[in-house]
């Protein structure tokens, strides 16, 4: 037992240092993707999120935030996770490729003004690449979260788009701190939309 309680402390100190190493290279990134986002909502845009695996939950974790709400009482906010629609998403891959099942939704559904949420720990899944691609054909700017190097995000971003990058390799600790940003970025919505309000306990 002792050695099972070592190895959760290890997991709770390592994820708390990554973040505090994370914190004072990208806050002042977040705090430009939340503006960025913000004034997208405020020109009657929407968010489109997409990502694999644990970084599909991810995407969906920031749309049920924007649809429902984070911590206040506010109405919900136009986003939608592209990881969400099963059918559309076997039918996508079965039919064509899965490196093509969010760059189709986003072809379909994107419209210029929208911004795209790619979350990628690796930076090199193929079908985020093809969504950052097809984001821009429609004239979407593209906010990423990477990790370690960024990987090949980088090489498919523009000169609006935002990167914010976790500077860790484990997966599972970039997962983590992906969390929080997400959550520091619903925080910056929902205080310049809607100001402080009644926090729900």
């Amino acid at each position: 037992m002792e050695q099972l309680l070592d190895r959760i402390k290890q997991h709770f100190t390592e994820s708390i240092q990554t973040k505090i190493n994370t914190a004072d290279s990208i806050i002042q990134i977040i705090a430009e993707a939340g503006e960025e986002m913000v004034q997208a909502l405020l020109e009657g845009n929407k968010i489109l999120s997409c990502g694999n695996g644990g970084s599909a939950c991810d995407a969906l974790h920031f749309s049920s935030e924007m649809l429902n709400r984070f911590k206040q009482e506010r109405p919900g906010l136009p986003a939608i996770a592209l990881t969400a629609d099963v059918a559309t998403l076997t039918s996508i891959a079965n039919d064509y490729h899965y490196s093509d099942v969010f760059a189709k939704q986003v072809r379909a559904i994107g419209q210029a003004g929208d911004i795209l949420l790619a979350i990628s720990t690796s930076g090199r899944s193929l079908n985020i690449l093809n969504a950052i691609k097809a984001a821009h054909d429609k004239n979407m700017i593209v906010i990423a979260l990477t990790g370690n190097d960024g990987g090949k995000v980088i090489d498919y971003l523009g000169e609006r788009d935002i990167e914010i990058r976790v500077p860790a390799t484990e997966t599972a600790r970039i997962q983590e701190t992906h969390l929080l940003i997400i959550h520091c970025m619903c925080d910056i919505i929902d205080f310049r939309l809607f100001g402080q309000g009644d926090e729900l306990t």
